[in-house]
């Protein structure tokens, strides 16, 4: 799947990390790992770096979440 001219792909919403964003969570689970998140409407966008270690921070919380069904 190709960008077509009029596409811009949003940077990563972390401070300091200009990678493309690949992901966009809300953002408030977001926060439960990056906390010095600006306040930019609903979701943030995270680059794959970030949202790998979203899933690595929240690992254990989602698990948790899961064993609840």
């Amino acid at each position: 799947m190709t960008a077509s001219s009029g596409d811009v792909e949003d940077p990563c919403g972390v401070p300091g990390c200009a990678a493309p964003a690949v992901r966009h969570l809300a953002l408030a689970e977001a926060r439960k790992v990056f906390s010095d998140l600006p306040d930019r409407g609903r979701r943030a966008p995270l680059c794959r770096d970030h949202y790998r270690a979203w899933k690595k921070g929240t690992r254990t919380s989602r698990k948790l979440d899961r064993l609840g069904w």
